[in-house]
């Protein structure tokens, strides 16, 4: 929460807010109620740098800025609880501890299964009548062509996340001294 006082925090968060809908555009579509996006990947690094709280907020503001700008179908708030959820599990799991591919793999099968298995499913049975246990089945099955690949990726992207982080509070205390 004391992030959300900070200048530089708020700079950094909007700018993954930012890079978070411009991800969710990248997206690929595979049938009309299952699609792959990279989005998952800003969420996370907010989670990862500022916890729970603001990576929740990135969540949510993502995703209703994302259809505000290019919607896809009706506004449905399930989605926009999915994008908070997804951020407090990122935050809870990585925010201030090392990190760890074992850390990112938790992360990712609470994240899968919570909102890809048991969430998103609910929701577009309620928006659109289809059957729940099929919506699971194919979310599944692209869980687990995708899962290793998203684990790989999003360690690799928070490594690097952690670099930069690191080489700003460098600079920062570097600065603050001369």
């Amino acid at each position: 929460m004391e992030h959300m006082k900070n200048v530089r925090s708020l700079t950094v968060a909007a700018l993954l807010v930012a890079l978070a809908v411009t991800l969710k555009f990248l997206k690929i579509v595979i049938t009309p109620t299952l699609e792959f996006s990279f989005a998952f990947l800003a969420n996370a690094s907010a989670g990862f740098l500022f916890g729970p709280f603001v990576s929740g907020t990135v969540g949510a503001l993502a995703d209703v800025l994302g259809y505000l700008v290019r919607p896809t179908g009706p506004f449905f708030p399930g989605f926009t609880l999915n994008a908070i959820i997804n951020g407090v599990v990122y935050g809870l799991i990585l925010y201030k501890k090392p990190l760890s591919m074992k850390r990112v793999v938790i992360a990712r099968v609470i994240n899968t299964v919570l909102i890809s298995f048991l969430l998103n499913p609910l929701w577009l049975s309620m928006m659109y009548g289809k059957a729940f246990h099929l919506l699971v089945k194919t979310r599944f099955i692209k869980a687990v062509i995708l899962f290793v690949p998203e684990c790989i990726l999003l360690y690799a992207i928070l490594q690097l996340v952690q670099k930069i982080a690191l080489n700003a509070s460098f600079l920062q205390r570097r600065s603050a001294s001369e």
